[in-house]
C-alpha cells in the first residue's frame, strides 16, 4: 500500500465499525475468554486481546477495536488510545512479513541507513509501505534491543543480525519467493498473522520453536565478565552480593592520561593553600 492509497480523512464522522462475521466473532470470542480469564481483572487482557484481532486480519482494525471494548467493558476511545500508542500493532493491511530496519544511532553508522535505502529502491515502497503484491511491509525501527549484532533487521520480530545491504536484500527477495528463511536466532520465522496469534499468549506449537532461543552476544556480556573479573585485567570491578566492597588502590593517572573534573580528588584553590586563587580581576585591569 503506498501513500497515495491511503484513506484520507475530510473530518466527516466515520459509520459504525463493521461486525465480524459470525464464524469469526465466535471463534475470537472463544479465544477471548480464554485470554480474559488469566487476569483479575478484565481490563489488563486488552494488550493480549489487540494481538488476538491482529492475528485474524494481519492488522488492528476498527471492527477489532469495536470487539475488544465489547468483551472488556471498554470505551472504543480508551481501545484507540491503547492501539495507537504501541507500535506493534498495524492500524491498516499490512504484509505477511514485517520488515523493519534499525536506524537508530549504532546501527545507523553501522550501516543500518543504507540497508533501508536499498531496500526501500529495491522494493519500491517507502517507510511503512507495503508491496504490491502484500508479501514485505518496511519500516524503521528506532531500537531492535542488539546493539552488539549492529546492524540488525528483524522480521516479524525475529533478528537477522549483522545485515549488508546486499543481504538484506537477498532476505526481502527470498520472503518474496517464499523460500524458507532462518533467523540468525531465536524460533523459526512464521506470518505476521501467526506472530500475533502467539503474541496473545498462545502456544507456538510448531516443533522445536519453543526450543529455540537467541543469547547476548559477547558485546552484551563484556561488561558484565568485566565486573565479575573475568576480563583481560582479572581486576574485580563490583563485588559480589552480599559482601563488603575490597579496598583498591587509588588510580593514579599517567602523564599522557586527560584529567577531567571526573577524576576527583583534584586540588582546588580552596584546598590548595599553595595556589590560591586571588581575586576575580575586571576585564582589562
Amino acid at each position: 500500500m503506498t501513500a497515495a492509497n491511503r484513506e484520507v480523512s475530510l473530518g466527516m464522522p466515520q459509520l459504525p465499525a463493521p461486525a465480524y462475521p459470525a464464524e469469526v466473532r465466535a471463534r475470537l470470542e472463544a479465544d477471548a475468554k480464554e485470554v480474559i480469564a488469566r487476569y483479575p481483572g478484565s481490563r489488563s487482557a486488552l494488550l493480549p486481546l489487540l494481538h488476538l484481532v491482529q492475528s485474524e486480519e494481519g492488522y488492528v482494525s476498527r471492527t477489532g477495536m469495536a470487539f475488544c471494548a465489547e468483551l472488556l467493558g471498554l470505551t472504543t476511545a480508551e481501545v484507540t488510545a491503547v492501539a495507537t500508542f504501541y507500535t506493534m500493532y498495524r492500524r491498516r493491511p499490512s504484509g505477511d512479513y514485517q520488515v523493519g530496519v534499525c536506524t537508530n544511532t549504532l546501527c545507523a553508522v553501522m550501516g543500518g541507513d543504507a540497508i533501508f535505502d536499498r531496500l526501500k529502491e529495491h522494493l519500491g515502497v517507502g517507510n511503512d509501505e507495503t508491496t504490491a503484491d502484500g508479501k514485505v511491509t518496511l519500516e524503521h525501527i528506532e531500537c531492535n534491543a542488539a546493539c552488539d549484532f549492529a546492524p540488525v533487521v528483524m522480521v516479524n520480530w525475529e533478528f537477522f543480525d549483522n545485515q549488508t545491504p546486499e543481504s538484506a536484500t537477498r532476505l526481502v527477495d527470498d520472503l518474496i519467493a517464499g523460500r524458507t528463511v532462518e533467523p540468525t536466532r531465536g524460533a523459526p520465522l512464521c506470518t505476521y498473522k501467526e506472530t500475533a496469534r502467539i503474541l496473545a499468549g498462545f502456544p507456538d506449537t510448531r516443533p522445536g520453536a519453543v526450543e529455540a532461543s537467541g543469547g547476548a552476544g559477547p558485546a552484551s556480556l563484556a561488561g558484565l565478565k568485566l565486573a565479575k573479573g573475568e576480563g583481560a585485567s582479572q581486576a574485580r570491578v563490583v563485588g559480589p552480593r552480599g559482601e563488603a566492597p575490597r579496598d583498591t588502590p587509588p588510580h593514579e593517572p599517567s602523564p599522557s592520561e586527560h584529567l577531567s573534573s571526573h577524576d576527583a580528588p583534584q586540588h582546588t584553590s580552596a584546598s590548595d593553600p599553595e595556589h590560591p586563587a586571588g581575586p576575580a580581576a575586571e576585564e582589562g585591569e
